[in-house]
């Protein structure tokens, strides 16, 4: 038998073999897929990243998930939050950037660990590299969760409460971003002499947060001096002279409101006006 032919032929074999085997992988669904949820919180966009396991029958906290240890808060790698703005959790300070959460859960609560390490897993995690940690209660939930879960929930102007939820128990915590400085201070640079929405928009902050109505008064009629006001624009200015307790002046606006919004076609409009000024009319 010729020794070089044999060698050859085993070669070509283990070679037709190993591209047989490379070739034939099927790529297969995951079992805790990769999920994404985000939310724009007052001028920052905040977005959390995971992988979803699911409970299939098993006893999820205090077995698959043990008590009082760290664990990645999700399935493979640790799960990621997003900040591009700086924020607070639970009144505490974060800056914009990436992390990883880390979690330690227990009966009653759950610590909840902001982590600079993105590549950390359970067993590498180390307390030391944490920007923040918070302990927060677990609520119970009645239904059955059966996948991890994520939620934003309670939006408010820069607030948004941050909810895991799976099996049947829940944690929360509260992000707060900055908006009323931002607002504030493009208010102070834009309100000299500029274009009557900005004079618009300043009066319906102003209004929104509580201000100072005088003002408020006095943009939206500037705005009003530079363009036709719409009857949307003259509704807010109603609620702003009803907020100075100018309940005839109130009405009156909300009169020619109503007669502009009838003119748009614009029912609800209309009905609102209809209500402020029955409302008014009690306080004259």
């Amino acid at each position: 038998m010729n020794y070089n032919y044999s060698i050859r032929a085993l070669i070509l074999c283990i070679m037709v073999v190993s591209g047989i085997s490379a070739t034939a992988q099927i790529d297969l669904p995951a079992p805790s897929p990769l999920g994404t949820v985000a939310q724009r919180i007052g001028f920052a966009d905040v977005s959390i990243s995971y992988s979803r396991p699911s409970a299939k029958g098993r006893t999820v906290y205090g077995d698959l998930v043990p008590f009082n240890k760290v664990w990645r808060t999700g399935a493979n790698a640790a799960t990621k939050i997003t900040f591009t703005e700086n924020a607070k959790i639970n009144g505490k300070d974060i800056k914009a950037g990436e992390y990883s959460i880390f979690t330690v859960p227990a009966k009653d609560s759950w610590v909840i660990a902001f982590n600079s390490d993105l590549k950390a897993s359970a067993s590498t995690y180390k307390e030391e590299n944490d920007v923040l940690r918070i302990v927060v209660d677990v609520k119970p939930v009645n239904d059955l969760v059966e996948t991890l879960t994520f939620n934003f929930t309670n939006l408010k102007t820069g607030e948004a409460t941050v909810e895991l939820v799976w099996e049947k128990t829940a944690v929360q915590f509260t992000i707060v971003t900055e908006v009323d400085a931002v607002v504030m201070g493009k208010i102070k640079t834009q309100t000299a002499g500029v274009s009557p929405s900005v004079y618009f928009a300043s009066a319906r902050y102003y209004y929104d947060t509580n201000r100072d109505l005088t003002q408020a008064l006095e943009w939206i009629n500037l705005a009003f001096a530079a363009q036709e006001p719409t009857f949307w624009m003259l509704r807010q200015k109603a609620l702003i002279q009803a907020g100075l307790k100018d309940y005839k002046g109130a009405i009156a606006t909300a009169e020619l409101s109503s007669k502009k919004a009838l003119e748009a076609k614009n029912d609800d409009y209309v009905k609102m006006n209809t209500t402020s000024i029955e409302e008014w009319k009690k306080m004259k």
